[in-house]
């Protein structure tokens, strides 16, 4: 049973319905790593690079897999003497591509697995389309405070427009009217229109449709952050419609935000399988397998049916976070933001006069922070910050006119029922300390 489900995994390469134990699991990997030269009987390296590791406990945790991914000129290249590895790194870029494909992006094609985290992926994928118009610097990016959004295309070379929100209600949305009169001022300048789908609220996914099809009239590449968008449905049926109807060249979305394992790898992919081969190709060096093999295991564990299980429950726990902050914010007169395309992150309002007159809002982060509450962001609106050369006013609010102090909580796949429960509880205990409603 165990070496049909082997056969149809690396036949398939897609996703299976339930996940495997973790015994069945071991067994396969060491099926793989046996395949790898440093793992022969007898094997003599006369290379400089050889699969060579000292100690036995890294080893271990590496499974024997030592000669990592991708060869000198090619991120997604096979070596001849890591067939084990790179037979991995094919049926996850499979797997990977079947998730996209299963969670709304269908129109999909292919996909790669880098050895980075989100900011460098998006960087490798400006470097790429340098290379496609090398005489164009300019990336048009409608704002989101999100430093490595600001790092990436400086990183790459170029000169960023940034592109202001428009306020609608309490949401941040994209100014589609200035994205087009920058396509219309710098013309065949313009390297790509950089979106975003998550992000933090009040600010919403970019309208994608209607960028992409600006895109497309005026002949300009389209590059888009999905750092956390695979667990959104909403995220992903944005993408594949904005694929189908007008122009995205990539998306890239990061590993440890949306399958559960430790930073370190990011998934570029694109709707052509000659695009993504291409972007493999840009990318230097060998690099490693560590974040590939992460993945494999985890996707493996859990299947199709744990996967959207996963995803299932983070939509319960978004619904569940949205009640309880806005019967939390009712008993402060605060509220909740209303933000209804953002279908990830929430934001609570932060009315200053509503608290003591020695308080600085941010000593609730902290205070949160003290109580083993992470990952909570305050923004006041005031204040900027210096990225490279470029200087962004009211860093943290995602526009120059928003005015009203909050404080964001994300519903992010993993988190449970109970984590709502706690959070919104110890999150009433500094409110109550704070607050002098």
């Amino acid at each position: 049973t165990s070496d049909k489900a082997t056969r149809h995994l690396i036949e398939q390469r897609r996703l299976p319905q339930h996940g495997w134990s973790d015994l069945s699991i071991r067994r396969l990997l060491n099926d793989i790593a046996l395949m790898d030269s440093n793992n022969f009987d007898g094997n003599v390296g006369a290379g400089e690079r050889e699969g060579r590791v000292y100690s036995e406990l890294v080893r271990q945790r590496n499974f024997g897999l030592a000669h990592g991914m991708g060869r000198s000129g090619d991120i997604a290249a096979n070596q001849p003497k890591a067939a084990g590895s790179a037979l991995m790194c094919r049926v996850t870029e499979g797997l990977v591509l079947d998730v996209l494909r299963s969670t709304g992006c269908t129109n999909t094609k292919s996909c790669v697995v880098l050895p980075v985290a989100t900011g460098m992926a998006l960087l490798t994928s400006l470097l790429y389309l340098k290379q496609c118009y090398p005489q164009s610097n300019i990336v048009i990016w409608p704002r989101i405070d999100q430093g490595t959004c600001v790092k990436a295309p400086q990183t790459a070379g170029c000169v960023l427009e940034v592109v202001e929100p428009v306020v609608d209600g309490d949401s941040l949305v994209t100014n589609l009217t200035r994205v087009e009169e920058l396509l219309q001022l710098h013309g065949d300048n313009v390297l790509c229109v950089m979106t975003t789908t998550s992000c933090f609220a009040p600010r919403t996914p970019d309208k994608l449709v209607q960028v992409a099809d600006l895109c497309k009239t005026y002949n300009r590449a389209h590059l888009v952050n999905n750092a956390y968008g695979i667990q959104c449905s909403r995220c992903m049926g944005l993408l594949n419609t904005a694929s189908l109807q007008g122009r995205v060249d990539l998306y890239v979305q990061s590993l440890d935000k949306n399958f559960l394992v430790p930073v370190g790898g990011s998934v570029v992919a694109g709707f052509t399988k000659d695009i993504i081969s291409k972007v493999s190709k840009t990318y230097p060096g060998r690099g490693s397998s560590a974040p590939v093999l992460d993945l494999f295991i985890t996707l493996l564990s859990l299947g199709k049916e744990g996967y959207f299980d996963l995803i299932k429950q983070r939509k319960e726990v978004y619904a569940k976070l949205k009640q309880k902050l806005g019967d939390l914010a009712g008993r402060y007169k605060e509220r909740v933001l209303d933000t209804p395309n953002n279908q990830i992150s929430l934001a609570f309002t932060l009315t200053p006069s509503n608290y003591k007159e020695d308080c600085n809002l941010t000593e609730l982060g902290s205070k949160l922070f003290t109580r083993n509450v992470t990952g909570a962001r305050v923004v006041t609106c005031s204040g900027s910050k210096t990225v490279g050369h470029v200087t962004i006013d009211k860093w943290g609010c995602h526009s120059n006119d928003y005015v009203t102090p909050y404080i964001t909580f994300a519903a992010a796949v993993g988190m449970t029922s109970d984590d709502v429960d706690k959070l919104v509880d110890k999150f009433g205990q500094v409110l109550g300390k704070l607050s002098i409603v």
